[in-house]
């Protein structure tokens, strides 16, 4: 399976803390191409000074083909901070960004949110997408799979079951009958709890701390992590979200909940700030709005590969203009104001 790098040995759990995170010290001082021969000796001295420097060398050797994707840029502060330049080793968000992977790499006998919250995890992920890309799967059963932007899933059938488990982002299912006798349940996992299809076509999305079910046809079952006597069946027509502890009462899903597969989002009398949040998940920019602005109502249908040209027409419908703005890492931010009066 994809993700099995991320079950460490017994022998590299027992690396310090303090060793595992200068192993990664190491390796994203030693990317460029232009490292300087002291750095170079400097490693070498720091390997050979005591057995649990070359063992955690030898775990990041083993993961090195996983870890690529910290040279190149990520959207995750997390991930910046990480790829913070050398020269400021000691900053608290570096620290804690190290800590992050090194817990992912060198410990063993994590749970689910301490793996599966982490960019590193979603890299390894069995199918993903980055920002702005969309892509469908027929999986080993026939079900029809699709992963919004930035979404992140694995996949694990078995002959007692089919298993989805969404790292991130939100996808579309529509299950196809199961030839195994007798039929396998087929099952979506979170980081809250799992659902469960009864014959059905529905969107699961990942958000911060809960996790939203639409359901579109058949209905699905929402068992949260900690209490899963605390189910609730999902009919067509509705949506819900739960958390590791509960599940909202359920309410009507809106119709156009799927439209990301058809390159669009669809909105109602939005609010421009709440819009642009939705919108910004298709973005590797920033979007963001002047606070005065935040409450305008935005309706329409809006093609999710041109954000210039879903700007363009806010522009013109709101009156309101695009400013740019470089952030930290050379990240922008357009970010929308009132266009001044003539």
């Amino acid at each position: 399976m994809a993700s099995s790098w991320y079950h460490a040995t017994a022998d590299a759990a027992t690396i310090p803390a303090d060793v595992a995170e200068r192993a990664l010290e190491w390796l994203l001082e030693l990317q460029g191409d232009d490292v300087a021969p002291e750095v170079v000796q400097a490693w070498k001295r720091w390997r050979a000074a005591h057995p649990d420097h070359e063992r955690a060398w030898q775990r990041i050797e083993s993961v090195k083909d996983r870890l690529r994707p910290l040279s190149s840029p990520v959207t995750s502060d997390i991930a910046r901070a990480a790829l913070a330049p050398p020269r400021s080793p000691g900053s608290p968000k570096r620290r804690r960004a190290l800590k992050v992977v090194a817990v992912s790499l060198f410990a063993g006998g994590l749970g689910w949110s301490a793996r599966d919250h982490t960019p590193w995890r979603q890299w390894a992920a069995d199918h993903r997408t980055a920002v702005g890309e969309r892509r469908s799967l027929t999986l080993a059963d026939g079900t029809q799979l699709w992963l919004n932007t930035a979404s992140a899933v694995n996949i694990d059938f078995n002959a007692a079951q089919r298993r989805v488990r969404l790292l991130a982002g939100e996808i579309l299912i529509a299950t196809a009958s199961d030839a195994a006798s007798p039929p396998r349940p087929f099952l979506v996992e979170t980081a809250q709890g799992t659902v469960r299809a009864l014959g059905t076509r529905y969107v699961v999305r990942q958000r911060g701390d809960d996790t939203e079910v639409s359901v579109f046809e058949g209905k699905v079952e929402i068992r949260p992590h900690r209490h899963a006597d605390r189910a609730l069946v999902l009919p067509a027509g509705y949506r819900a979200s739960y958390t590791t502890e509960a599940i909202t009462p359920a309410s009507p899903a809106e119709a156009a909940g799927a439209t990301w597969t058809e390159g669009f989002i669809v909105a109602r009398s939005m609010r421009l700030d709440d819009f642009l949040a939705e919108l910004g998940r298709y973005s590797n920019d920033a979007l963001s709005c002047d606070p005065a602005l935040a409450g305008l109502r935005v309706s329409g249908s809006f093609p999710v590969d041109d954000i210039g040209k879903v700007l363009s027409a806010l522009g013109t419908t709101l009156e309101v203009r695009t400013e740019v703005v470089t952030r930290r890492w050379g990240r922008k931010e357009l970010r929308l104001t009132r266009r001044p009066s003539t």
